[in-house]
């Protein structure tokens, strides 16, 4: 009987048998061997599902309490935005962290500030308090905990796993988003609705138990490589130094950057559903759920994408199907401005049917095309990047992933002031297309990236 090969749970690194390399044929489902090569990836996917949607569920609920409390929609914005530095900060220190100790305690500390925050949401709303400024703080101290327990956990997964699974582990990672998206501002609107804001926040701190299981049972997982990096923003810039020599890294992001900057079309959904489409919140709410369903789907038909091995050209179509899908949504939209078909009800009964359906078909293949692009950039960092520089890359990634939505808001926000509603996706849509394209044309170590053979 030949020996059983070792649990990367007890060894704190990924098993090295050898497996289906990139291009081998496989089913067209996803593909669950992640969760069952690696117990404790299974554990930490799960476990970060059941908080994730919590998470979400928390969110949402804070913009309506702040609403409830301001009626201010502008108030409700300053969570974003009161947010977004200390996120930067803390995604590239959070980084340069988990590059210099045991991620797994890095995770498990950033976590307990997370969870603690969200003990904090729900006592201060057991206790009625009404200050605005209260729900900033707060929001923003889990902002920052949160983005540092992301960070670190992104560097973990390939510690869990062989290479030649991170990419069916990145779409499993797409369901799971999907599922928080879809699910966890759904579910805090049934709870505030029937229970109150001081329960549903009480829902999200018994959720978050669950991510807490994953990482406890892990080992110690310290950087790999034989040295420990400078502390401080030493630290910090020699992992922006790493990525001036990293040119298909670099290009992972610019891609994404452009795609969010000028095609994140989310902030248009409220004025879509008011003086457009018609159908108010409920259609804002669909337009949303049909960009994370295509997710979710793109992930469950991923079974052979994911093995694909020319990922550079893989990002590069995805995203040019993304900027087409946008520019669908546009043409979409102006249909109905300048053809005289536009909505001005807040009811659903008075919704446009057939303009909501083909917007909502676009926006569910921009989707899947963001999922689809999102697995192979992940896949791009967690096996192109020397362990003991993971954690500071991921957190460059998280700066993007971050920034990038913000500027797109307001690229289209800005934009629709200034011309009209349909124009930001119509416009913005077809400068990604060219953009992407011209773009990775440029860096052809890019375009031709090899997941057999891969390089930073």
């Amino acid at each position: 009987m030949s020996a059983e090969p070792p649990d990367p749970v007890q060894t704190g690194s990924p098993p090295r048998e050898p497996g289906p390399p990139p291009g081998a044929r496989s089913s067209h489902f996803v593909d669950l061997t992640p969760l069952r090569e690696s117990p404790a990836f299974a554990r930490l996917w799960f476990g970060n599902t059941l908080a994730g949607i919590g998470t979400f569920v928390t969110n949402t609920a804070v913009g309506l309490h702040i609403y409830d409390l301001t009626r201010s929609t502008f108030m409700v914005s300053l969570v974003a935005w009161f947010s977004l530095v200390p996120m930067i900060v803390a995604g590239l220190y959070g980084g340069a962290i988990a590059d210099r100790f045991d991620r797994r305690t890095v995770a498990l500390l950033a976590s307990l500030v997370a969870w603690a925050s969200t003990v904090s949401l729900a006592l201060i709303a057991w206790a009625h308090v009404e200050a605005v400024w209260a729900f900033y703080v707060i929001t923003t101290v889990n902002a920052v905990a949160a983005t540092i327990a992301s960070t670190t956990r992104q560097a973990i997964t390939p510690r869990l796993l062989p290479a030649w699974l991170l990419p069916k582990a990145a779409a499993l990672v797409g369901i799971s988003g999907g599922l928080m998206v879809t699910v966890g501002p759904g579910v805090a609107g049934v709870l505030v609705a029937r229970v109150g804001y001081a329960w549903t926040y009480t829902v999200d701190v018994l959720l978050f138990l669950a991510g807490f299981f994953g990482l406890w049972t892990l080992p110690r997982i310290r950087p790999e490589g034989g040295r420990t990096p400078a502390g401080g923003i030493r630290s910090v810039l020699d992992g922006l130094s790493h990525l001036r020599r990293a040119p298909n890294i670099r290009m992972s992001f610019v891609v994404d950057l452009i795609a969010m900057t000028f095609g994140q079309p989310m902030v248009l959904f409220p004025a879509v559903g008011a003086v457009l489409i018609g159908g108010g919140p409920v259609t804002a709410g669909l337009l949303l759920a049909s960009f994370a369903v295509g997710g979710i789907l793109s992930s469950l038909v991923s079974g052979q994408v994911t093995g694909l091995r020319w990922q550079g050209r893989a990002i590069r179509n995805a995203i040019v199907c993304y900027g087409l899908a946008i520019t669908g949504f546009g043409v979409v939209l102006a249909w109905v401005t300048l053809g005289g078909h536009a909505v001005q009800s807040m009811d659903f009964a008075d919704v446009n049917g057939p303009a909501l359906l083909l917007a909502a078909v676009a926006l569910a293949i921009a989707g899947g095309s963001d999922n689809i692009s999102s697995i192979f950039r992940q896949t791009i960092l967690q096996t192109a990047v020397p362990d003991h520089l993971r954690g500071r890359t991921q957190g460059v990634f998280t700066v993007v992933v971050t920034g990038g939505p913000r500027l797109g808001q307001m690229f289209a926000g800005t934009l629709a002031t200034l011309t009209a509603t349909w124009v930001p996706s119509l416009v913005g849509g077809i400068l990604v297309v060219v953009l992407v394209w011209v773009t990775v044309a440029r860096v052809p170590s890019f375009r031709d990236y090899d997941a057999l053979d891969p390089r930073p």
